[in-house]
């Protein structure tokens, strides 16, 4: 099976961005893809509780619908400086959403079959 990593480092501050990298994830899921998402940057806030909720786009689905179908049937993982800069622990989390380095996102990204996407 062939694998997709998407890593979003956007938030707010590029809201269709990050909206593409959660829908592709999603999609790719759909689809039969086996999917990673990965929270960097500004778009770290997204593994906390409330944030895809206030999020809002014109014509793009629900970020929370997209995040829960993506941990539904793949994996989000926040990057570890990330949030350590932000003052995030693993205890802030949403459940099912990990804290891992960039080496596991680099063990990841560097198999066969395996495609990566930055948004």
């Amino acid at each position: 099976m062939n694998k997709l990593v998407v890593k979003a480092m956007t938030g707010s501050n590029d809201p269709e961005r990050v909206a593409q990298a959660f829908t592709v994830a999603a999609t790719a899921l759909a689809s039969g893809f086996e999917v990673s998402l990965w929270l960097t940057s500004e778009a770290s806030f997204y593994a906390l509780p409330g944030r895809c909720e206030s999020f809002t786009l014109p014509h793009s689905a629900p970020l929370h619908e997209l995040r829960d179908a993506i941990l539904n049937g793949g994996s989000i993982t926040l990057c570890s400086q990330c949030a350590v800069r932000r003052d995030i622990t693993m205890e802030d989390l949403i459940p099912g959403i990990t804290i891992k380095g960039a080496a596991s996102f680099v063990s990841e990204i560097m198999v066969e079959g395996v495609q990566a996407l930055i948004y």
